[in-house]
């Protein structure tokens, strides 16, 4: 039995809500761990708003009548997406940023020595790019585009 159309768009973004987060989430942890790609402080703020966006989306997948959650997941994704789009800009030169980088340190051992040792993350230097944009860049492009889908797809199944 198909669904009708209005649920089948409720249904899209309540899934595309869970799904962008947890892919978005998933590649950065994957390029930290996996290929030594430390974040830097926008980063992190990067990936609060998606761990925002996973934590509304999950009950909005489990509770199908769960429009407003779906709704802020999309906010929080949006967010995501515009904290990447601020951090490429600085990663491009284009505006200055914060002062502020990240180290990621080992605070077991001796917390002198951990700081001395542990790489330091500049928010205004490019880890990592592909056809010259920067991961920070694919996740706006990503993000904004996801967070538009779901919106047109919560006012669809508003509409039908």
């Amino acid at each position: 039995m198909a669904l009708p159309a209005h649920e089948n768009a409720a249904r899209a973004a309540r899934l595309l809500a869970f799904a962008v987060p947890a892919a978005l989430l998933g590649g950065a942890y994957i390029s930290e761990y996996g290929f030594g790609l430390y974040p830097c402080e926008m980063c992190w703020w990067q990936r609060y708003a998606h761990f925002a966006a996973l934590a509304l989306a999950v009950p909005a997948v489990l509770l199908p009548k769960a429009r407003v959650l779906t709704a802020l997941a999309g906010m929080a994704i949006l967010f995501a997406g515009l904290i990447g789009g601020y951090h490429a800009g600085v990663e491009y030169g284009w505006w200055e940023g914060l002062t502020a980088c990240t180290s990621q340190i080992d605070m077991s051992a001796d917390p002198l020595e951990a700081i001395s040792a542990g790489p330091l993350i500049r928010c205004d230097q490019v880890q990592w790019a592909l056809f010259g944009v920067s991961l920070a860049g694919f996740n706006f492009l990503f993000s904004t585009a996801a967070a538009i889908a779901i919106f047109a797809l919560l006012r669809r199944a508003q509409r039908s």
